[in-house]
């Protein structure tokens, strides 16, 4: 028997707020998080773009130090919006370590920063400094460290998947969790993901000539999703929750229910590990609407992974004219948060969420002309109120992965 699953808390740490006021402010004022690169020790001279959406604020972290041991700066993150969704929830603790509540979280590449000074001391030989690489080290530094360090700090013991698929990683965690809820293996799960600043990350695109280095002097005019002077991808950091749950039992508990997930898909190119794929993407936006069981015209508005590379930005234009024609509004959140890699499809997710509820949409930032080439699409340009009913959030990754999460509005999904 398939289940319905909702969305009862959500919490995300972005380069335009933590606080949901601070970012339903952003998007409606159109403000940027895009900032200057900060010289952080490492390839910082090799690399030519010199910008990041960068989380410049203070974040009060109140962890004991017991669980603080094991955890870089990527855990801290997945940890308080874990913590934050949690909290919102009002699951009782009996509940959360009752083996029914599942984390589905991941991470990019776990923590460069800490994986960084492992590899500096191994690869230089520095055997006077052997004794500082710490037994919890590889905890801090693992792949799925976002997942396990949540699991421990709140003794949650259902199943745990850690998502690690690049720019898809939060947004398979969540769809990983809706099946897990649908088909009845959980009965609530913590998804989502989190990703560090590190240069590390920005000189692998910057290598591959993917990252924007035109606005180096004004970061706030890139990224530049659909516009013809677009010139590459910004990557970002942050961390993002939410807490998915089956239906009844929170319209039983009384829980606030924020959207209900209605459709999800996800499948491979194929082929190139790197190039986007038109049939790729083409089929994972069908098959999203076909496990949803809604038609392309029931979809409002498209949450478009839109990086801002010079093919991407086609390729999924021309998929999304091949689903949807010119239907739903189309925007592309990235150009207020940078690419923030293994965290942006719950972040995007959660923006709509907050759109959702707001009953407006917020405009591509930067989109003074848009590609010929993009031309079918209807994009927002400006600050629109609207009712959102069904959302579509689209992500896709290095190594041909493709993501589709369908969202239905709370005054449906509660019905």
């Amino acid at each position: 028997m398939k289940r319905r699953v909702v969305i009862t808390a959500c919490s995300a740490i972005t380069p335009i707020g933590y606080d949901k006021d601070d970012i339903i402010d952003s998007l409606r004022r159109g403000r940027s998080g895009v900032k200057p690169l900060r010289d952080d020790g490492l390839l910082t001279d090799h690399i030519h773009s010199r910008v990041f959406g960068t989380v410049d604020y203070p974040i009060d972290y109140q962890f004991k130090r017991q669980y603080t041991k094991t955890m870089g700066p990527v855990a801290f993150y997945a940890c308080q919006v874990a913590k934050d969704v949690l909290e919102q929830s009002g699951l009782s603790p009996d509940f959360i370590t009752s083996g029914r509540l599942g984390v589905a979280f991941g991470s990019t590449h776990g923590s460069p920063t800490v994986q960084r000074n492992i590899y500096k001391t191994f690869f230089n030989n520095l055997e006077a400094e052997f004794s500082s690489i710490g037994a919890v080290d590889y905890l801090r530094s693992m792949v799925h460290t976002t997942a396990v360090n949540i699991t421990r700090m709140f003794g949650i013991t259902g199943r745990v998947i850690a998502s690690s698929t690049a720019c898809t990683t939060s947004s398979q965690a969540i769809g990983f969790g809706y099946e897990m809820v649908k088909y009845g293996m959980q009965d609530a799960m913590i998804c989502g993901g989190a990703d560090e600043y590190d240069t590390t990350t920005v000189a692998v695109f910057d290598n591959l000539l993917a990252c924007s280095v035109d606005y180096n002097d004004r970061p706030e005019c890139t990224p530049r999703p659909f516009d013809t002077k677009r010139d590459g991808l910004v990557v970002g950091e942050g961390g993002g929750a939410v807490l998915l749950e089956e239906y009844e039992s929170a319209k039983r508990r009384g829980a606030d229910i924020l959207g209900e997930v209605i459709g999800f898909s996800c499948n491979n190119n194929g082929g190139d590990l790197i190039l986007p794929n038109l049939e790729g993407i083409t089929t994972t936006l069908q098959l999203a609407l076909e496990d949803a069981a809604i038609r392309p015209e029931d979809v409002d508005v498209i949450s478009a992974h839109a990086t801002a590379t010079k093919m991407g930005d086609v390729i999924e234009a021309q998929a999304i004219d091949a689903v949807y024609g010119d239907g739903p509004l189309v925007t592309g959140l990235k150009s207020y948060t940078g690419h923030t890699m293994g965290t942006c499809g719950v972040i995007e997710l959660i923006m709509t969420l907050y759109m959702m509820e707001q009953g407006f949409i917020a405009p591509t930032l930067n989109l003074d002309n848009v590609d010929p080439r993009c031309t079918m699409l209807r994009h927002v340009r400006e600050l629109q109120g609207t009712d959102i009913n069904t959302a579509a959030i689209q992500n896709f990754a290095f190594g041909g992965v493709n993501t589709c999460l369908l969202v239905k509005n709370v005054g449906t999904a509660a019905s």
